[in-house]
């Protein structure tokens, strides 16, 4: 249909723009990475990861992990096919679907890419929150993967903060990034419901790699 022509050339056009204004604006970013000795010693045996962040933070974080094989689980909602085209931009494949929305699908396409060996991202929090509110999704890709969990987190003083449900963070040019890792935490339940009780566990983890950010 020419309407669907019409907003796929859009999208298209906003994809490439977002992508390059992210590499601009991130070529000026100082990157200053704490803990992340877990993260190294993981990769350099081969482990894939599962990372979870929070969605508020997603901008800094895809560009400080761009061209590193990560695959990123990305909202079906409307918005969510914009973050996907500057993700794909940026080297990630990307699965579609949330751990709370179309989740039976996103979970089990997602399960499959770590046991392929890839490292995959995911906001817990998202698509529509609650800010900072863990999903049981991340807890049930880890119990059915056997993969570790490493919660990361952003933090930039110099920053704007976007009126949006997740406050999305958008670090000003020059603006020092922190990024921070929490320790690894795998998931060791009998089942996905038993899983899915882990909830808090991964808001502790979550809560660490912020604290380690913004310290």
């Amino acid at each position: 249909m020419p309407g669907d022509k019409s907003s796929e050339r859009r999208i298209a056009r906003m994809a490439r723009a977002g992508a390059w204004l992210l590499r601009v604006l991130g070529s000026t970013w100082r990157v200053r990475v704490r803990h992340d000795d877990e993260l190294r010693r993981l990769r350099a045996a081969g482990q894939p990861i599962i990372f979870a962040l929070w969605h508020g933070e997603l901008l800094p974080l895809l560009y400080h992990h761009r061209r590193e094989g990560v695959v990123v689980m990305i909202s079906e909602h409307a918005d969510g096919e914009l973050v996907a085209r500057v993700a794909e931009r940026l080297g990630y494949r990307t699965v579609r679907g949330s751990t709370s929305r179309g989740a039976a699908r996103a979970l089990l396409e997602a399960a499959r890419v770590v046991q392929e060996g890839h490292d995959l991202a995911i906001t817990p929090d998202g698509p529509r929150g609650p800010a900072k509110s863990v999903a049981p999704g991340v807890a049930v890709l880890a119990q059915r993967t056997g993969a570790p969990v490493i919660g990361v987190a952003a933090h930039a003083r110099s920053a704007w903060r976007l009126k949006s449900w997740d406050s999305f963070l958008i670090p000003r040019p020059f603006a020092r990034v922190d990024v921070a890792y929490s320790d690894a935490v795998t998931i060791a339940a009998a089942d996905a419901r038993e899983a899915a009780a882990e909830t808090q566990r991964m808001q502790q983890l979550m809560a660490v790699a912020e604290e380690r950010a913004s310290a």
